[in-house]
Order: C-alpha cells, then sequence, then structure tokens
C-alpha cells in the first residue's frame, strides 16, 4: 500500500474540507485555530510533504530551509504576500492561490463599506445603542447619495471588475486605473472608462482599491494622494493593508481632507491604529472581504484541490511558480 503524503492545515477549515485531504493525504489540521508562530509552523512542517496556509502563515525562506521535504505550499487565499515566491521556487516548493471563487463575496463587501460610509451607518447603529435617538428629525445624519456619483476604482482585476459591474444598479460613472488598460471590448461591457491615477482621485467621489499587496503598491495612496482627492470624497480599502498608509489617512479623517473611509485591512493587523477607534467618518470591518460560508469553503477546498494536485503527481490549477521544478 502506497505512504500517503503527510499535510499540514495551519488553521481551522471545514470538515468537507478535511475530509478530501484525508482521502488523498495524512493530515494534521490546526482545529483549534490558534495561529502558529514561525519556529512552530517550522516545527510542524519538518516532516510535511504539504502545507494549506492562510494570509497569517508567512512562507519564506527561513522557513522553507528548515523544511526539506515540503513540495507544496497552498494558501487559503488569493493575495499571497505572505508567501515567497522566489524563496519557494528556490526550494522547489509549488505555491498556489485561491483565485476566482471569492471574487463576488470580496466585491460585495467592498460595496458595504461604500453604502455604510456613504449613509454613516457606523455612526448611526452606535447613535441607536447607546439611547439617543429621540426621534426624526430633517437633517439627523445626513449622508451622501451613491447613485449617480462617480465610482473610480484602482485595480481592475476580476475583483474590480465585479465592483464595476454592480455600480450600473446605481446608475453611476465608473471610472478606473490600472498597471494595463482593458480591453475595449470589456471596457465597453462594464461602462468603464480608463483615466491617470490622479484624474481618477481628482473625479471620483468614491475611491476603491482593489490591487495584490506588493512592495510596488506599498503606500499606493498616502498624504499627497490624499490631498488631491476631494474633500466629499470616500475611501474604500478592502484589498489589502499596507496599500495605503493609515496614519496619513487618520490626518486626512481627522483635518476633513476626505470625507470618510470604508476600511476592511489595515497596516500591521490586527493591530490597528487605535486612533482610527475614535473616529466617526471611518467604517472599521476586521478583513472579512470573503468571509461568506459558502466563499470560504470554496476557498479551502480549492487550496486543498491545489495541494493533492501537486502531491499526486499532478500540475495544480493555481500555480503561482510554474518555472518551479520539484
Amino acid at each position: 500500500m502506497a505512504v500517503k503524503p503527510k499535510v499540514l492545515v495551519t488553521r481551522e477549515v471545514f470538515d468537507e474540507t478535511l475530509a478530501y485531504l484525508g482521502r488523498h493525504c495524512e493530515v494534521e489540521s490546526n482545529q483549534k485555530d490558534v495561529p502558529f508562530d514561525a519556529d512552530t509552523l517550522a516545527q510542524r512542517l519538518k516532516d510535511k510533504d504539504g502545507v494549506v496556509c492562510c494570509l497569517t502563515d508567512r512562507i519564506d525562506g527561513q522557513l522553507l530551509a528548515r523544511c526539506p521535504r515540503l513540495k507544496v505550499a497552498a494558501n487559503i487565499a488569493v493575495g499571497f504576500n505572505n508567501i515567497d515566491l522566489a524563496a519557494c521556487t528556490a526550494h522547489h516548493v509549488l505555491a498556489t492561490n485561491t483565485p476566482g471563487v471569492l471574487d463576488d463575496s470580496t466585491a460585495d463587501l467592498a460595496w458595504t463599506l461604500m453604502l455604510a460610509a456613504a449613509r454613516r451607518l457606523t455612526e448611526a447603529e452606535t447613535y441607536v445603542r447607546a439611547g439617543q435617538w429621540k426621534g426624526w428629525h430633517l437633517k439627523q445624519l445626513l449622508g451622501v447619495d451613491v447613485h449617480h456619483a462617480t465610482l473610480g476604482i484602482i485595480g481592475m482585476g476580476r475583483i474590480g471588475q465585479a465592483i464595476a459591474r454592480r455600480a450600473e444598479g446605481f446608475e453611476m460613472r465608473v471610472i478606473y486605473h490600472n498597471r494595463s488598460r482593458l480591453a475595449a471590448d470589456i471596457e465597453q461591457r462594464l461602462k468603464a472608462t480608463y483615466v491617470s491615477k490622479d484624474e481618477l482621485l481628482a473625479q471620483a467621489d468614491f475611491v476603491v482599491l482593489q490591487m495584490p499587496y506588493s512592495p510596488q503598491t506599498h503606500h499606493l495612496i498616502g498624504e499627497a494622494e490624499l490631498k488631491k482627492m476631494k474633500p466629499s470624497a470616500i475611501l474604500i480599502n478592502s484589498t489589502r493593508g499596507g496599500v495605503v498608509d493609515d496614519t496619513a489617512l487618520i490626518r486626512a479623517l481627522k483635518g476633513g481632507t476626505i470625507r470618510a473611509a470604508g476600511l476592511d485591512v489595515f497596516e500591521s493587523e490586527p493591530r490597528l491604529n487605535p486612533e482610527f477607534l475614535a473616529l466617526k467618518n471611518v467604517v472599521l470591518a476586521p478583513h472579512i472581504g470573503s468571509s461568506t460560508e459558502a466563499t470560504r469553503s470554496a476557498m479551502a477546498m480549492t487550496a486543498a484541490q491545489n495541494a493533492v494536485a501537486a502531491l499526486t503527481g499532478g500540475t495544480p490549477p493555481n500555480l503561482l511558480n510554474p518555472e518551479c521544478k520539484l
């Protein structure tokens, strides 16, 4: 009987994910969901052939040097800034992600933040829960309209396009900026117009960020960019912490440089800057962009399928480093 490859699942996952992995692999799972520090992760991986990991796990050269058997790192996320691809390739480790399955749920969350920030929903709920609401009046918690406004999307990949598609129902003007311009037929289908980043910042009523985090996108939105936005504009970050300079954003929100923000991600999360908590004009969420039962289940299963493919002689469908040779 063939020996099954050994796999570590670093965080709690769904029963069906473990059942699928168990049919193909010998599985050790962290169902207690206590994040591993770097040393513990290395210890757990030293005799493993594969790891199904999360964005909380750093997969880098230092770790891989201690895990000589490792053949695949299957990330339960579309983003992979927690994985050093060059180090994986150097150590002959296939790296994978989970694109596609979370696009719509993440787009929904971006819209949730947009609507909540525009209509001051966090502030309104706090007002009601504190027992301060004494009745209706005309100028109570005045917000701004989303319909007929200009939506600016920076990062027009799959999720950015899903965000743009939803704008049609609000009869919004959609402008976007991307590393490369979309094909004309896609622009036409999305009713989206390509502009420079500076044009987008100057024109948009809502600026939505949806690009991967990398050294090139670090602090893509900082003090200078915030000053280019309208004082009435709202910034939405539903992509990755570090794309926005949080300290500069706090100053902008305090000083009225922009109207409001909706944030699902933060620099150094979960240790967000405590000054955010004192602001009324920011909606805060704990990195839940893809957090629906159906989507997170699909993400975990996709990662498991990537791992099994790599460990049974196949090519993972979502391979990030095809230049890697096992």
